[in-house]
């Protein structure tokens, strides 16, 4: 199917023409036809030889009602522009060209009617000067009579032709369907109609409703009057609903595929029209069919920042428009450059924010969109309307090569600038790693340890080049008497009036051992390096099994050593406790050599 829309000034025969055209009446109710003019939208249909199913949705010429046209042509990719003849082109002809131009509609066909009743030449060429300076350029022109039918064999060709030539629809991509109608048909509930642009709707789906999340289930299909069990893109449908929020459906609210769109108040945008500086402070942003009071906040001559009354679900590349209702004009369209756009809160951030907006054009670029913003998640990419041009660095975190090096380094001197200021204590934990590069989950820490030598990771710190504390020389000289002390007794670790005398706090004691100076079996319980294996080779001459206070006499220490050494010995694998309170050493001797904690 091709859907196409009308547009042109009010009473300029677009509705005669459709009807003409299709045999059908796109005026909906008894007071549009009471009154000779479209109030709000129509939708027909015909088949076009060589082109299939053509849907025309017919809006509203007058200029009170721009709002109605605006909602049945923001998702239109085509157009059939009509001027009559005997009027030629009038304010609301030009309304809605600037409407077109902004929303860059590239494609359609004039149709100059009433062509029975005045010569259609002038109309013809005024017409087509002003649709060649506009987003559609050069255009196929038809000089129609609804009344007489001629011409009318002449547009049909030249909407087939225009149908042939539009680029086709993706119907895999992610549905946005834009209600432009909802209504209530007894024993079936709410029913959306809108064109779906993009993707594939099938009953038993479920939709989002953009506006808060709820989830909506799809109870039934239409297009062109025919239920259907799916419907592709590019289509005029009509969606039966069901579940909460159903009844609080209304035109401007969008229908999504869950999970895989963002929804935002403020974007970042580029203007095509009056310059930024200039616009009104407030105007209207027209999306889809939705109309969304703004507050505008110049950053560039063509550049500004929106900030929504409402969050709407847009993504980067989207079309849309500025209006002012009160002077009925369109100062701007816009191209979304940002859905989700850094706070501007330092001095001199809005010309910052310009000049790197200035650098953002052409098609959307996935690589550029994440050189910008360093990390982004992949999933927040996709919803931006971005195809991840790489893999996830760390869960589904996709990270700018060049950024993610500097990340690298950056982790690289965090570590080494944390040894140097603690030498006591010299590996950075992965949380105060993780803050220190500004990183919004651990799992980037470890990814960024994978991806780069000379660090390493133990027990939850990371060390460089100081794997172990570096010892002052106050503690040094300390470490030194208690390793005098232990050389003459090995087992009788020193009483805390000794450390105390020396200085050495658990924090130093633990430096020590971690130096490899000192090997702290328990919390004030220190010995020498090694002293734990010559401990079980002592024992292994006991006969087995031994008590503690056996083990105590034998190494010629305390209780207050013995039982925490014991301890350690058993952690170790150098000893079994049995039954009560007796061990033996183990089977096959002690493992390996001396171990410093």
């Amino acid at each position: 199917m091709h859907v196409l829309a009308t547009a042109g000034h009010v009473d300029h025969g677009k509705s005669a023409l459709l009807r003409a055209l299709t045999g059908t009446e796109p005026d909906r109710w008894a007071e549009e036809r009471r009154r000779g003019m479209t109030l709000d939208l129509g939708f027909v249909w015909t088949r076009l030889p060589g082109a299939g199913d053509v849907a025309f949705v017919d809006v509203p010429g007058h200029e009170r009602l721009v709002g109605n046209m605006l909602a049945g042509v923001g998702p239109v990719p085509a157009v059939l522009f009509v001027v009559a003849a005997d009027q030629g082109w009038q304010p609301q002809s030009e309304e809605h060209l600037a409407v077109l131009d902004a929303l860059g509609v590239r494609h359609g066909v004039l149709a100059v009617t009433r062509a029975d009743l005045a010569d259609p030449a002038a109309a013809r060429a005024e017409a087509l000067a002003r649709l060649a300076k506009s987003s559609l350029g050069a255009v196929e022109c038809v000089a129609v009579s609804a009344v007489t039918g001629t011409g009318l064999d002449g547009l049909r060709a030249a909407l087939a032709r225009l149908a042939r030539a539009l680029p086709a629809a993706d119907t895999a991509a992610d549905v946005r369907l834009w209600a432009d109608r909802v209504f209530t048909v007894r024993g079936r509930g709410t029913v959306v109609t809108g064109t779906l642009g993009a993707g594939t709707v099938r009953v038993g789906d479920h939709l989002e409703l953009a506006r808060d999340g709820r989830p909506l289930r799809v109870r039934g299909l239409e297009t062109l009057k025919e239920p259907r069990t799916e419907v592709g893109a590019l289509a005029r449908v009509a969606v039966n609903l069901h579940g909460p929020g159903a009844g609080t459906l209304r035109r401007g609210d969008a229908l999504l595929t869950p999970g895989r769109w963002l929804t935002t108040d403020t974007v970042d945008v580029r203007l095509d029209g009056d310059p930024a500086g200039e616009l009104p402070r407030h105007l209207t942003l027209h999306a889809g069919s939705a109309a969304v009071p703004v507050t505008v906040r110049p950053l560039g001559r063509d550049t500004a920042r929106l900030r929504l009354a409402g969050p709407l679900p847009l993504r980067i590349a989207d079309r849309a428009l500025l209006r002012d209702p009160g002077l009925h004009r369109v100062p701007a369209g816009v191209t979304v450059l940002d859905v989700r756009p850094p706070a501007l809160t330092r001095r001199g951030a809005a010309a910052a924010r310009a000049r790197e907006l200035d650098a953002v054009g052409g098609p959307p670029d996935a690589a550029g969109e994440l050189r910008r913003r360093g990390l982004v998640r992949r999933g927040e990419l996709l919803a931006m309307g971005l195809r991840p041009p790489a893999d996830p660095v760390a869960g589904e975190w996709l990270a700018d090569p060049e950024h993610w090096a500097g990340l690298r380094d950056g982790l690289r001197r965090a570590v080494e600038e944390h040894a140097a200021r603690h030498p006591l204590d010299p590996g950075l934990p992965l949380e105060a790693a993780r803050q220190a590069l500004g990183l919004p989950e651990r799992c980037l820490v470890e990814a960024l340890l994978a991806a780069g030598p000379g660090l390493r990771q133990r027990e939850g710190r990371l060390y460089g080049s100081r794997a172990r504390p570096v010892l002052p020389p106050s503690v040094e000289a300390a470490v030194a008497a208690v390793r005098a002390d232990l050389a003459r007794a090995p087992f009788r670790a020193p009483e805390a009036a000794r450390l105390a005398q020396l200085g050495l706090t658990s924090r130093t004691l633990a430096a020590a051992a971690a130096a490899g100076a000192l090997l702290r079996i328990a919390d004030g319980i220190v010995l020498l390096p090694g002293a734990d294996a010559r401990a079980a080779a002592v024992l292994s001459g006991l006969e087995q099994p031994f008590t503690a206070s056996q083990a105590r006499r034998a190494l010629d220490t305390t209780r207050r050593v013995v039982v925490p050494l014991l301890e350690h010995l058993d952690r170790r694998g150098r000893t079994v406790r049995l039954d009560g309170a007796l061990r033996r050493c183990a089977a096959g001797g002690p493992p390996g050599g001396g171990d410093a904690d």
